[in-house]
């Protein structure tokens, strides 16, 4: 089967390259550094190295307080980060700047492994989430690279597609050294795809340890004054057919707060100049942070079509909903707003989220929505009753102080295959 897989993959080359192209009509960026994907590199060869492979912004992000803590505790180690989308990579410099090395994700084809590891020489590769590649961990074993899966979370609808490939899935499986699962029912699908049960440890979710600049609320204050004394919501991450419904719900919010703001931040930023026309087509006052303008009076949205500054902005609004859940995408994260003590709205797909939507769902944090009119009747009512929009969001910021120490946790497990801490 394996031998299938990768006959598959070599096939799919001119795919993979046409993909890049294609995307790239969106996100230039896709076009440049494309030898990297193919194990192809251009740094400087190195003895050993850490590896940390976070697929896109999302999982840099529930990575940060891990990267952070090894480049603290291990200043001397080589720490390499991969992702796979350009806009990971330019979260990983925005953070980090030069002290580490940034590098795209290798295709799981054999020679292109075998090119990164031969010049980076990692002892240690950690991957974030769920990121399973057969080549990849066949060679890391072969090498004996310890590998392990951080932060590990595994759906029902994902191990169902697993054990469709049965032996294939198990001896894939069994090659991670160490699983670091986000809950006890993560920990049980991935023993039962093939991972050693003394192999997996429950740790929770390194997501709760958030760490918030001291100088964020500031900056937010700074912000907020800028509009004027309006209602303000966040609609984060939003994807394609969503932010008509986010904006059908704002005309609604509008009816009963004339002066209502919507500050409209779509997930992907090769979608910025369409979300712009959709707000002009329906003609509904806009104003662009990318102009440096303010939002005035008139303008009821406020599209961010910047990058990296999502949670200034959260932490500037009266409430925030989550995107990626009026549709099936499953989600996205709805823990920054529950640190800043944001009261937090999400629509009925958050697969991705479920024990941690559901966390914040019965701690009385959040509320979960069915769809747009819905959105705009919680919206309004959070508007109008400010104490319990307060309440809402002091439950979410303990909810998140209560559960941190996943960070501790999963570093305690690391520290086993790491030299000793300077």
């Amino acid at each position: 089967m394996k031998q299938v897989y990768t006959a598959l993959l070599y096939l799919s080359i001119p795919v993979m390259l046409l993909r890049l192209l294609w995307r790239s009509l969106k996100l230039p960026a896709y076009r440049h550094r494309i030898g990297e994907r193919f194990g192809w590199l251009r740094v400087a060869a190195v003895k050993k190295s850490v590896w940390i492979h976070a697929v896109s912004v999302g999982e840099v992000q529930a990575a940060e307080p891990l990267i952070r803590w090894l480049l603290d505790q291990y200043p001397t180690l080589t720490l390499v980060v991969t992702t796979t989308t350009p806009t990971g990579s330019e979260r990983v410099r925005k953070l980090f700047s030069d002290n580490l090395i940034h590098l795209y994700f290798p295709y799981d084809l054999p020679f292109a492994i075998n090119g990164f590891l031969k010049r980076l020489h990692p002892s240690l590769l950690v991957m974030i989430e769920t990121e399973i590649w057969p080549n990849l961990l066949a060679i890391c074993e072969r090498q004996g690279i310890t590998t392990i899966l951080a932060n590990g979370r595994m759906s029902e609808r994902s191990a169902r597609g697993y054990h469709r490939v049965g032996a294939f899935t198990r001896a894939t499986f069994a090659r991670i050294a160490l699983v670091a699962a986000q809950t006890r029912a993560d920990a049980d699908r991935f023993v039962a795809l093939g991972v050693a049960r003394d192999s997996v440890q429950v740790t929770g979710s390194i997501k709760f340890d958030i760490r918030l600049p001291a100088s964020l609320f500031e900056q937010a204050a700074v912000v907020r004054r800028s509009w004027g004394d309006r209602p303000v919501w966040l609609a984060a991450s939003t994807h394609e057919g969503e932010e008509e419904l986010v904006l059908a719900a704002h005309r609604r919010v509008l009816r009963d707060h004339s002066n209502a703001l919507l500050v409209l931040v779509p997930r992907h930023p090769e979608r910025f100049e369409r979300v712009a026309l959709l707000c002009r087509r329906e003609e509904i006052g806009l104003a662009r942070r990318s102009s440096g303008k303010r939002a005035a009076g008139s303008d009821a949205v406020f599209l961010v079509d910047t990058m990296g500054e999502l949670t200034l902005f959260i932490a500037a609004t009266d409430v925030t909903f989550v995107g990626g859940s009026l549709i099936p995408v499953g989600g996205h994260n709805v823990l920054e707003p529950a640190a800043l003590g944001v009261p937090i709205l999400f629509g009925p797909h958050m697969f991705n989220f479920l024990l941690i939507s559901e966390m914040l769902l019965q701690a009385g944090a959040a509320i979960q929505v069915a769809g747009s009119e819905q959105l705009a009747d919680k919206v309004s009512n959070w508007f109008a009753d400010a104490s319990a929009r307060t309440e809402a969001g002091e439950r979410g910021r303990r909810l998140v102080a209560e559960n941190r120490g996943a960070l501790d946790r999963l570093s305690a497990l690391i520290t086993h295959y790491l030299p000793p801490a300077v």
